[in-house]
């Protein structure tokens, strides 16, 4: 499968009437840092569609800049088929966006914030008070509607922030890191819901730092480090050009004896601080050879985008 870094992009003189969103070499830097550099990317109708990076690769400012939050310093960008940010405003009424901290007001209740947000789109009370069962039931939030946010979990906040995305009913919705330090169970029932927005035709548009996220849910994932796309593929197509099939890890006794017996089995070895980590098309006989070291531990998986994400932008911690 060709990658889709390969691709070639149209200049953006008029949008792509299938596209909801198109950036052509777009770059933004903020004093001497390049922040975004010569990004293109283009997400089209009912498609799910994430960017995964470490912290500092330009996710968040991709965002500003695709909401005309922020200017870039050259290229183009189209959002909704019109011209960002010229008529960032007028392509804004058709978007819904969570943000990777929540912001709703304290001073309002549920059924209130909803109520309040919708105003910002010219939404009177009367046209969103009929929708707010529905909204609320989204979000799994049908007893708290009178409830004030500070009675709300993490869980049930994250939830209400992205039925306040919906009060308008955008065609694309932008999720900053949208499960970032919730439970398990909230996160799998936020991912339920996104599964049924992309069901229902609506485009998203996710950044998040939990790799099995991005697996689940996008249809297409994009890798940027330092402003740059440096991939960009399906996740299957991702993991299959980038890693190998299989990997062992191992951590414990023996770790040098074990990159000693492994390196004839596996096509590449990777050391980070206490474990060794085995990569290889077949893991049969670099098992077997594990067997002379019994006090290693030992975990034989299959590949997943996290090693992907850890072979293009590397293992050290980015602050």
């Amino acid at each position: 499968m060709p990658s889709m870094l390969d691709s070639k992009f149209r200049p953006l003189d008029t949008p792509s009437s299938a596209a909801v969103l198109e950036l052509d070499q777009v770059y933004k830097r903020y004093g001497d840092l390049q922040v975004v550099d010569g990004l293109s990317l283009r997400l089209s109708r009912g498609e799910c569609f994430g960017i995964i990076g470490p912290n500092g690769a330009g996710k968040t400012t991709t965002i500003q800049l695709c909401l005309g939050l922020a200017r870039p310093d050259r290229g183009k960008i189209w959002l909704m088929g019109q011209p960002v940010p010229q008529a960032a405003r007028q392509a804004r009424l058709r978007v819904g966006v969570v943000t990777q901290f929540d912001s709703l007001d304290p001073d309002f209740t549920v059924e209130e914030n909803l109520l309040v947000f919708g105003r910002y789109f010219g939404l009177r009370d009367a046209e969103l008070r009929p929708r707010l069962p529905q909204l609320l039931a989204f979000a799994a939030l049908e007893s708290k509607a009178r409830a004030r946010i500070s009675e709300l979990s993490g869980g049930m906040r994250r939830r209400l922030s992205l039925a306040r995305a919906l009060v308008n009913d955008p065609d694309l919705i932008f999720l900053d890191e949208p499960t970032t330090g919730l439970d398990p169970q909230a996160r799998h029932l936020i991912w339920e819901r996104l599964k049924v927005l992309t069901a229902q035709g609506k485009s998203l548009l996710l950044t998040t730092h939990f790799m099995d996220e991005a697996e689940r849910l996008c249809h297409r994932i994009l890798v940027l480090d330092h402003g740059r796309r440096i991939a960009e593929d399906t996740p299957r197509g991702l993991i299959a050009a980038q890693v190998e099939a299989e990997v062992i890890e191992m951590d414990g006794e023996g770790l040098d004896a074990a990159e000693a017996l492994l390196r004839p089995h596996v096509q590449r070895l990777e050391r980070s601080g206490d474990g060794l980590f085995a990569y290889m098309t077949h893991g049969a006989e670099a098992l077997r050879a594990l067997e002379a070291l019994p006090g290693l531990r030992v975990l034989h998986r299959r590949a997943n985008l996290e090693d992907v994400f850890l072979k293009l932008t590397g293992r050290q911690l980015r602050d």
